[in-house]
């Protein structure tokens, strides 16, 4: 029964491109040394003494620099191709990364991280396009997601092992591995990948926007917003969670470091069976980004009941079920629905509504808890959890009218 039961996830696996692997694994070396985000909230308030007030405003530099990188990342990944836009941003935000820790000062940081940020996150866009280019029509979904798990996994062993460095030699260890695992990183992929052209695949779907640009989208713009809610929601794991953790329950950074493992693993070991099977029963991408956008809503509502810390788990794992419903299938159907030529714009924008969401969860969330404290906050969130659900509905039925043209 066991040894049937790996057979089958195993078969999950199947199908992919060298590159597509060897993306995966750069991803993973890259995640699991991504050591600076999951803590630097805590960096900020913790070792440099910064109220959340100031911390919230330098996380909007953070942001800011994000979506600038982003926007940067796609144009010219449409001009001057995703390959050299990956090298460039993967090297060059290594090297930034080791110097940020030399910062101390108020706005020194909120510089520092938006040039850290605008380079780092030229990537993002740059390697939704290259998945296009190095994996078949039929399993872009699941090519995303492999890379989706490489995030997960690094996620799963950097946080933890990120708290046992700080807690071991203090917070300046963390910019070294991290700014270490990037170059080391996009050095193998510059080795043994070679530069290929975005190949268009919307032959195979119905997705494609029938506009010339993306600005005219109605249905693009729509379905960014609620990627924009869906990802402000899940943001506050790295900003407004790790406090909580402290503040209310007392936990360590290894322990808020295992929480955030428990998330990685279960989307290792889950994730792919269930785009597997979702895509197997051709199930309504925007159906299932509903579905992720109520138990997302549900993570947070159950947090009202804080009078025990193992409601933290179960948080936790509604989070993550939330998160496998909606990102996959996000990211999938944001590639499709670009026309030939402008997967950059499309992707950048996409990227760009994650980055304005992870500025706005730090801002919105912080000021929330300063004034009226973390019930309050969990309330909100788990609001604009429902309002996902009405715009997905909504969406839903656009997509319908549209087909029918």
């Amino acid at each position: 029964m066991l040894l049937k039961a790996l057979q089958r996830y195993h078969s999950n696996f199947k199908g992919f491109s060298r590159e597509i692997w060897i993306l995966t694994i750069i991803t993973f070396i890259n995640r699991a040394g991504t050591m600076v985000l999951p803590f630097l909230s805590k960096y900020l308030n913790e070792d440099l003494h910064f109220d959340l007030t100031d911390v919230g405003s330098i996380m909007i530099f953070f942001g800011l620099g994000s979506m600038l990188g982003s926007w940067l990342g796609g144009k010219l990944a449409d001009k001057i191709g995703f390959y050299k836009v990956m090298v460039f941003s993967l090297f060059t935000s290594g090297v930034l990364i080791f110097l940020l820790q030399y910062i101390t000062s108020f706005w020194g940081l909120c510089f520092g991280l938006f040039g850290v940020m605008t380079v780092a996150d030229m990537f993002r866009p740059a390697m939704f396009v290259s998945l296009g280019a190095y994996s078949k029509p039929e399993n872009r979904t699941r090519a995303l997601t492999l890379v989706r798990l490489a995030v997960n996994l690094g996620f799963a062993a950097g946080p933890a092992l990120g708290g046992l460095i700080i807690m071991g030699i203090g917070y300046k260890g963390i910019f070294w591995v991290d700014g270490a695992s990037c170059v080391t990183a996009i050095l193998i992929f510059a080795l043994l990948v070679k530069e290929k052209k975005a190949i268009s695949q919307h032959k195979v779907t119905s997705d494609v926007a029938p506009v010339d640009s993306v600005f005219k989208d109605k249905i693009f713009w729509i379905f960014l917003f609620i990627c924009f809610i869906t990802a402000m929601i899940f943001f506050q794991i790295f900003t407004t969670l790790p406090l909580y953790h402290f503040q209310k329950f007392g936990l360590t950074e290894f322990q808020t470091g295992l929480l955030m493992t428990l998330n990685g693993l279960l989307i290792f070991f889950l994730e792919m069976p269930i785009v597997t099977i979702i895509e197997r029963k051709q199930i309504n991408k925007l159906k299932v980004i509903l579905w992720g956008s109520v138990l997302m809503a549900v993570s947070f509502y159950v947090l009202l009941l804080n009078f025990w810390a193992g409601i933290l788990i179960v948080s936790i794992i509604f989070i993550t079920f939330g998160e496998m419903f909606i990102f996959p299938f996000s990211n999938s159907f944001a590639l499709s629905r670009a026309p030939k030529g402008q997967e950059g714009k499309y992707m950048a924008l996409f990227t760009m509504s994650f980055s304005l969401a992870h500025m706005s969860s730090a801002k919105t969330g912080m000021g929330i808890i300063d004034h009226f404290g973390y019930q309050i906050n969990w309330l909100v969130m788990g609001t604009l959890g429902i309002i996902s659900v009405a715009c997905c509905i909504w969406l839903k039925d656009l997509v319908r009218k549209e087909k029918r043209l």
